[in-house]
């Protein structure tokens, strides 16, 4: 029996900052919304068929609202195309957006200590840019989202 291989993307999100918009945050990041965006990126720009053969393993695994950072499932024979798909992503919603690859790897584990790493570095970013600003309810979401990433499995 020969097992299904995937790739796994470890994904920063990053927010244009010269969008004009009257709230602090422009964006609310979920997977719907990030699923949504490179969906409609792959079928833009490889047609119907390019995105029926790449939804088969295609799945945001893991979004954190706060440090923008998601990890993406794919299959290893699509990975390239769906790499290209999602640096050609500009919006999520009415936000322009980019997004940059922080990481690679073919296992999860390795996936998961990376976007743990990164997450951590980025709400220590975050706290010392909004000091005051950070409530307690932030600080638990984000605890919240640590937990959710180490309990990350195929």
């Amino acid at each position: 029996m020969v097992q299904f291989k995937n790739r796994y993307l470890v994904m920063e999100v990053l927010v244009d900052p010269n969008h004009e918009t009257g709230d602090a945050d422009p964006i609310v990041l979920s997977g719907f919304n990030v699923t949504k965006a490179i969906k409609d990126s792959i079928q833009l720009n490889f047609g119907e068929c390019g995105l029926a053969s790449s939804l088969l393993s295609f799945q945001v695994k893991y979004v954190n609202p706060i440090t923008k950072i998601c990890i993406i499932r794919v299959s290893r024979d699509d990975h390239k195309k769906i790499w290209a798909a999602i640096t050609m992503v500009r919006s999520i919603g009415r936000c322009p957006v980019s997004f940059n690859q922080l990481d690679l790897s073919g296992c999860i584990q390795v996936c998961r200590t990376k976007a743990l790493e990164c997450d951590e570095t980025k709400f220590e970013q975050y706290k010392l840019l909004y000091g005051d600003r950070v409530t307690p309810e932030i600080e638990k979401s984000v605890k919240n989202n640590f937990e959710r990433i180490k309990a990350l499995e195929n």
